[in-house]
């Protein structure tokens, strides 16, 4: 427990089993009160690994269900566990586990809401190992999401996320696509909702064994994220009326920050 809230991590997996020991180890006992695992049908021994090193909720799924639907699945079950605070953490160690006190910490102190780990506010992104047509995809999709969305976000592409409870609750998430583009989308909806996010600096390792998509699946993955924005956009402007949107409730806090403005 931390502040009296129950912190959970969840683990979406596929073939982590060289890197799933290494980055279990090293998530701190002493804040987190659970761990969940999602397999999403890996092709190795992931699963004889999480019960190895003792993971007590560990899901396997019967088929693939992609990125986004494993992160369904990590999502629903850390909210039936009673998380208040929930830790999307990638278990092929590109993200360090070492900073979900510093995360944890913001949301538990009613600072934000979300806090994401990003790549690019300090200089980890290249030297860690991103390609460099990588790291320019990423400077020109977060300019123009930035633009369309009225945001300030130094990333949106960071598999590395905290949520409060009441976020994940208040945008309906399960509607996402079951690809890449779903991480895109939830902050979609979490801006929608009038949520803020909080960015904390985070290096990343970029080797054999991190999950990573190739160029083709990345030109898709690029043109979904200009898509989402496009559809925010027409959906704040009351043009659009889309399923990912529908029946959001607004931020209590935002409501209330906004209603003196003239």
């Amino acid at each position: 427990m931390l502040k009296n809230k129950k912190v959970v991590v969840v683990l979406p997996a596929y073939n982590a089993a060289r890197t799933l020991e290494q980055t279990y180890k090293e998530i701190p006992a002493d804040i987190v009160d659970e761990v969940i695992l999602v397999d999403d049908q890996s092709m190795d021994n992931t699963v004889e690994v999480a019960e190895k090193i003792g993971i007590k909720h560990i899901i396997k799924h019967q088929k693939n269900k992609g990125y986004g639907g494993n992160q369904k699945t990590c999502y629903s079950k850390a909210l039936e566990i009673g998380a208040d605070i929930v830790i999307m953490l990638h278990p092929d160690y590109q993200y360090t586990p070492l900073l979900i006190p510093a995360i944890s910490n913001i949301i538990a102190g009613g600072v934000y809401k979300v806090v994401i780990a990003s790549r690019i506010l300090g200089k980890g992104a290249l030297k860690g190992g991103m390609p460099v047509y990588k790291y320019i995809s990423n400077r020109f999709l977060t300019l123009f999401q930035n633009i369309v969305m009225n945001q300030k976000l130094s990333e949106y592409h960071t598999g590395y996320r905290a949520f409060d409870k009441e976020v994940l609750n208040n945008i309906p998430f399960i509607y996402n696509s079951d690809d890449f583009i779903f991480d895109n989308q939830m902050i979609a909806q979490i801006f929608f909702a009038g949520y803020e996010i909080a960015e904390v600096t985070c290096p990343t390792k970029y080797f054999e064994s991190a999950s990573s998509i190739n160029f083709k699946r990345s030109l898709k993955y690029g043109l979904g994220v200009l898509g989402v924005s496009i559809n925010y956009f027409l959906n704040k402007i009351g043009v659009r009326h889309s399923k990912i949107f529908e029946n959001i409730k607004s931020n209590p806090a935002s409501v209330k920050k906004n209603a003196g403005r003239v």
